[in-house]
């Protein structure tokens, strides 16, 4: 047992980090060792580039540490002085920042003391068009090659001409990458890589849920940590060698009877961005009030159920373009219902992030219309995921505080 509040840590999150430290390790020496580098948008090409051999970095997870680590206050407004604005994502304007300052999180996490240089840069507009703006800016920088997918958008039903669209954009950034590497695409490779991404995503699946379960073993604040495999290593053996550990571990909680939040009472779902930088207050409140937030859109993104070996373009087309992030409002509103019934939801945590409107679903009426629906109350807090500048603690604390209170009395406004 633990008191009350404390987060109960996975044994797994030991793993996690070696394993974690080996990836960046490796990025680090990747060009000593004559290997190339690529830089990849978090729901980009990756198991294409893996397929060419190159190393992957993903400069989210990057940008997510210098949220975690606090320190995006400091180096967003060296990228507003740069000409980037304040309104646009600070996953963007924190890692531009940060890197014109000469900074880096990964020296503090890992002991590597700046970002790998790229051989080329690739991106997918199925979150939004920033990332292809962000890589166009490295770009320039690095005087790399950008190839990239710009994804069809607002998406109700996901029509095979659609998915046509977006094979014809993969069929064309594999024959660029061909241009850049001098090499052939290598089928065998690709489908290896393919299959090595479905089964990890298929763990990650079971591992979230098993939040199912009442009490639920994990959190969405456990998810948001253990993602990492799946978004660093997808299409490499050591993602699925972490979550069949990590599924392990899940099991033998719900065996035990092992709760992540204990006492717990209320049921709650996450909707939008982690606030990375107040990640462990917001869980500690949650879990103090009894109430655990047992899953989320967010660590959900990175379930690709349609990822199929024997057809590996077609198949990756489908997964990254019916992501939620890229669907209409009536498409995520089903989803989102339909995940509430899934896991015993007593309520709904929407995170209006200010700089990231692509992932912030409270705009457009939605909170109400499932209220009116579906009985189903929320909570909107207004923030941001990287900027702290735009979070109010005491007033988050306070509705977070009140909402609760609310549901205990089974009447939310």
């Amino acid at each position: 047992m633990t008191e009350t509040g404390q987060r109960k840590e996975i044994r797994a999150a030991t793993r996690m980090k070696n394993l974690l430290t080996e990836y960046y390790k490796e990025l680090d020496g990747a060009h000593a060792h004559g290997q190339k580098v690529a830089w990849c948008s978090s729901v980009g090409p990756a198991e294409v580039l893996r397929a060419f051999g190159f190393k992957v970095y993903f400069p989210e997870n990057h940008a997510a540490m210098i949220g975690v680590q606090r320190a995006s206050e400091r180096y967003i407004p060296v990228a507003n002085a740069a000409g980037y604005s304040p309104e646009i994502c600070s996953y963007l304007t924190s890692d531009v920042g940060a890197y014109i300052q000469g900074w880096t999180p990964l020296e503090k996490a890992y002991g590597v003391k700046e970002i790998p240089k790229p051989d080329v840069l690739a991106y997918n507009t199925n979150q939004c068009r920033d990332v292809k703006e962000w890589f166009s800016y490295y770009s320039r920088e690095f005087n790399a090659p950008l190839v990239g997918i710009d994804s069809p958008k607002y998406l109700d039903d996901v029509e095979d001409v659609y998915v046509d669209n977006v094979v014809a954009q993969f069929e064309r950034l594999i024959r660029q990458l061909e241009g850049i590497t001098g090499e052939k695409r290598d089928e065998a490779t690709l489908r290896e890589t393919v299959r090595l991404s479905l089964e990890a995503t298929k763990l990650w699946k079971e591992i979230l849920e098993t939040a199912e379960n009442v009490p639920s073993p994990l959190t969405f604040f456990d998810g948001t940590v253990h993602m990492a495999p799946i978004v660093l290593l997808r299409g490499d053996q050591r993602a699925v060698d972490y979550y069949e550990m990590l599924r392990g571990e899940m099991l033998e909680r719900i065996k035990t009877g092992t709760a992540a939040v204990d006492g717990e009472v209320h049921r709650l779902y996450w909707e939008g961005m982690p606030i990375w930088g107040k990640l462990r207050a917001i869980s500690e409140q949650f879990s103090e009030l009894r109430s655990c937030v047992v899953a989320s859109t967010y660590c959900n993104s990175w379930v690709f159920d349609d990822l199929k070996e024997n057809d590996p373009v077609r198949s990756m087309a489908l997964a990254y373009t019916e992501l939620f992030i890229n669907r209409s409002e009536p498409a995520k509103e089903r989803y989102i219902v339909d995940m509430v019934r899934k896991f015993k939801i007593d309520g709904i945590i929407f995170h209006d992030s200010k700089t990231c409107p692509h992932n912030s679903n409270a705009r457009y009426g939605m909170p109400s219309r499932i209220k009116e629906k579906y009985g189903i109350p929320s909570l909107i807090i207004n923030a941001d995921l990287n900027d702290l500048r735009l979070y109010s603690e005491e007033q988050t604390k306070t509705n977070i505080e009140a909402f609760v209170e609310q549901l205990e009395g089974g009447v939310v406004a």
